[in-house]
This record gives structure tokens, C-alpha cells and sequence, in this order.
């Protein structure tokens, strides 16, 4: 992985779900964390929190933490993120946001090495899951992939939870994630967020606007792009990827 200046098109918004599925903030009124949040995130920043959900009837989740699944994830590196001006602009606009105490800091150095966006979620649970040398020879034919990260975005769900946006790299006008997916056979996405922070209880409505301003004024702004040549098949037993291995590393060239 390295940043990259290229001129390459990348997808845009009218093509992905980032408009979408972004927070609809309403004035004066705070920001609740939501249920899947408080049942998949919350246990892990603020495990005595009293909206902490334990568990759930038909979930695997235990205080945050459930079996193992595998994905593929575009890696992010942490290093080249943390170095970049406009993330250390961006950083600290949130230290200085009057919601900054209800921001798990901490998480950003144990999740330095483990940054990235989703491409295909959920393709196995316990054991990694099994690529064909056919699929694996797919994965080669794409070479160097080309991402821009920007920000700050919130969604209409898992809301606590505070993202860059990836935008992939746009191929004879066509979405390379999509390419990518559909040569797995995995369903086709249009949402590649980066978790950054993670919120520790609910912001009152003068936090929930400063918040609202933030993600305006950063939504058009690049923090980063770069270019990669491998993915993550990286299994978790948490959101957070806390507890989690890269169990191969899937060359792109």
C-alpha cells in the first residue's frame, strides 16, 4: 500500500449509498445511540453503561463478542492515515468538538493496525472460508486498486459509530468493489465505511449540532488516496476487530 497522487476516476457519491444512508440530524434534538450499536459496540467501549444490550434472543453477539466470522477487507494503513495533514486537521476538530469526552480515544492506537472498509462481509463463520484457484486467479486480474477515503460520516444505522467513506477506483466506468464481489459471487454493495470512532453514550442536542456541522463541512474533503496491491481475508470475533487475525493476505498482482 502506498498514497498515491494518480488521476484516477473514482466512483461518486450518485453512485454509492453514502447520501442515503447517512444520518438525518433534526434540530434540537440529540443523537441516541441506536440498538445495534448499544448490542454490538457499546459493550466494548463502555461495558457498564446501563443501555449496554447484553444479548439478544437469535443473536450471537455476548457483550459485544460473537463467533468468529471471516470477510474480505480492503486494508488500511493505519500509518499512512495518521501521517496524512488532513486526518491530524480532522482529528483535531473532533478533540476539539464539545463532544470529544464521549469519544473512546483509546481505540484509535489498538485499531491503528487493523483499519479497513468492508468489500465482501460475513463469507464464513468458525473456519476461513475456502477461494477456488478460479477466484483466486479473478483476484490477480485486477492489479493495483486506487481508493480516496473522505469524511466524517454517521449512518442511519449502527449510529455511535463514526467513519471515513472509501471511494473505489472506477473502471470503464464500473465500481472495481462491485467487480470484485461479483467475481466471488458475493451481493453487491455500495457502502465501504473505515471506523474510526466510537462514541461512549448519547449527545445531548448542542453536541449532536457540532457534530452535524463536522460531518457537513468534511463530507466533500479527501483525507487520503492511496493505491493497493493485496486485501485482507480477516476473521473477528467482534465489530470492532479487537479480537481479530489476518488469516491470509490475497494478492491483487
Amino acid at each position: 500500500m502506498n498514497d498515491s497522487s494518480s488521476p484516477s476516476a473514482f466512483c461518486q457519491d450518485a453512485e454509492l449509498g453514502y447520501e442515503r444512508s447517512r444520518t438525518r440530524f433534526t434540530s434540537g434534538e440529540g443523537l441516541i445511540l441506536d440498538e445495534t450499536y448499544r448490542l454490538a459496540h457499546l459493550p466494548l467501549v463502555a461495558p457498564d453503561h446501563p443501555r449496554v444490550i447484553r444479548t439478544r434472543e437469535g443473536s450471537s453477539y455476548v457483550m459485544g463478542r460473537h463467533e468468529r466470522v471471516f470477510s474480505l477487507v480492503l486494508p488500511i494503513s493505519g500509518d499512512l492515515l495518521f501521517e496524512s495533514a488532513a486526518f491530524c486537521e480532522l482529528n483535531e476538530a473532533m478533540r476539539a468538538a464539545p463532544f470529544a469526552r464521549k469519544i473512546a480515544w483509546d481505540l484509535l492506537g489498538r485499531r491503528q493496525d487493523k483499519l479497513h472498509a468492508t468489500i465482501c462481509g460475513s463469507l464464513s463463520s468458525g473456519e476461513p472460508p475456502v477461494l477456488s484457484p478460479m477466484q483466486r486467479q479473478e483476484l490477480v486480474k485486477f492489479g493495483p486498486i486506487h481508493v480516496a477515503l473522505r469524511g466524517l460520516f454517521s449512518g442511519n444505522v449502527n449510529r455511535g459509530r463514526l467513519y471515513l467513506r472509501a471511494y473505489p477506483e472506477s473502471r470503464q466506468g464500473e465500481n472495481v468493489f462491485r467487480r470484485i464481489q461479483r467475481s466471488l459471487g458475493c451481493r453487491e454493495t455500495d457502502l465501504y465505511v473505515v471506523g474510526l470512532y466510537n462514541m461512549t453514550d448519547d449527545l445531548d442536542p448542542d453536541e449532536t449540532a457540532a457534530l452535524a456541522s463536522l460531518i457537513e463541512n468534511w463530507w466533500d474533503r479527501t483525507i487520503l488516496q492511496f493505491t493497493v496491491d493485496h486485501l485482507w481475508l480477516m476473521g473477528a470475533c467482534d465489530d470492532l476487530v479487537l479480537d481479530s487475525a489476518i488469516e491470509e493476505t490475497i494478492q491483487l498482482v
